[in-house]
């Protein structure tokens, strides 16, 4: 009886897991969905504010791209995190966006400066950049041969030049007519032979032919030859002054040329705080697109901003509209912007590092600047 007994409980066993083998094999996908779902689920999304600033943020059609726009994407991939982009109509309210927390980051231009840094964070650099001129096209002038060859100053030293040839040539004939047979005409003839004799002694630098037979015509001839290497020589300095001015005139090359010239920025940028400290007038714009339509229009003809976005500005269709000039100036870094405080702040950072030490940094820069960091 115990005998049978344990074996009919054996039995029951065996049916029991024999029929719960399918269900586990029934349920597994559905189990294995529901625990990848989670995953996503908790997965970290980094809501992000931008603004149209290219070639860092932009518009292509209907997909967002951009320098900063693709670093935020490697360094989310890189993460394991999502991303969602807010793109907002002013610099400025991409900023308060941060400020008051209502976005995890900003990615765009963003200068670290000392005043943001006192309510918010920012990442590592991401960039090096600075300030630069822009002027209206118009009012670049190229040098000109013709200009330079009928400016004021050129005519008056080649004026200068002719006196002291005839004069040195009418002299020489006063002291050399009754010596050398090639002076030996009369007055009214011998202006222009005099003058001759002269302007190839100043260029060819001596006389080989023609040479004064008299002890005066000779030490005045040998005085000529010597003094004909200092009027070559200031003859070139002037040309090459002049063409100098010319290139530059009515240009402006630097800061100090902005004095009341009608300059435009963009409010409450690094470009406006700097002019403010120079007492350099402005106008100021909300948004770049503003900006850039003034200046095009003829009404702001000098533009003082960002390096880079106006560098894609000239090279993409602005080269008919303006000319960079001077250097770029106030150097300045970039970098990604969080709320004051943020978690995130060190693994940004750490996933910078890495993108930089694997290359990934150097290609998305390459993809964009043509050129290595």
């Amino acid at each position: 009886m115990p005998e049978a007994l344990g074996h009919s409980k054996d039995k029951t066993n065996d049916v029991s897991w024999g029929s719960i083998v399918p269900l586990r094999r029934f349920f597994a996908p559905f189990v294995l969905i529901y625990l990848l779902w989670g995953l996503a689920a908790t997965a970290e999304t980094l809501t992000v504010s931008t603004v149209t600033r290219p070639p860092f943020s932009m518009m292509d059609g209907d997909r967002e791209t951009g320098f900063s726009i693709d670093l935020v994407r490697s360094l989310t991939d890189r993460l394991g995190w999502d991303y969602q982009l807010v793109r907002t109509d002013t610099f400025g309210e991409m900023l308060e966006m941060v400020r008051t927390g209502e976005v995890d980051m900003a990615a765009a231009n963003i200068s670290i400066t000392a005043a943001r840094e006192t309510d918010m964070d920012f990442s590592h650099p991401i960039f090096e950049s600075g300030l630069r001129i822009m002027v209206a096209a118009a009012d670049v002038r190229s040098p000109s041969l013709i200009r330079v060859l009928f400016s004021a100053d050129l005519m008056i030293a080649i004026a200068i030049a002719v006196v002291l040839l005839m004069g040195g040539g009418m002299l020489m004939w006063g002291l050399e007519r009754r010596a050398q047979p090639y002076f030996d005409r009369p007055l009214k003839e011998a202006w222009f032979p005099s003058f001759w004799w002269a302007l190839n002694l100043v260029v060819n630098g001596g006389f080989e032919e023609r040479v004064p037979r008299t002890p005066i015509g000779r030490i005045f001839g040998v005085i000529l030859v010597v003094s004909s290497l200092f009027v070559v020589s200031l003859f070139v300095a002037k040309i090459t002054a002049v063409m100098t001015v010319e290139a530059i005139s009515g240009s402006i090359n630097s800061v100090n040329d902005l004095y009341d010239k009608d300059v435009g920025t963009l409010a409450e940028s690094t470009a406006a705080r700097f002019l403010e400290r120079r007492d350099i007038s402005y106008r100021g714009f909300s948004d770049l697109a503003s900006l850039l339509s003034d200046f095009e229009s003829g009404n702001t003809r000098v533009v003082v901003f960002d390096a880079p976005v106006l560098d894609h500005y000239m090279e993409d269709n602005g080269r008919l509209h303006g000319r960079a000039v001077g250097q770029v100036f106030l150097r300045e870094d970039y970098g990604l912007l969080l709320p004051d405080g943020s978690p995130h702040l060190e693994e940004i950072n750490r996933a910078l590092l890495a993108l930089r030490e694997n290359g990934e940094y150097g290609d998305i820069y390459r993809k964009w600047f043509g050129k290595a960091p």
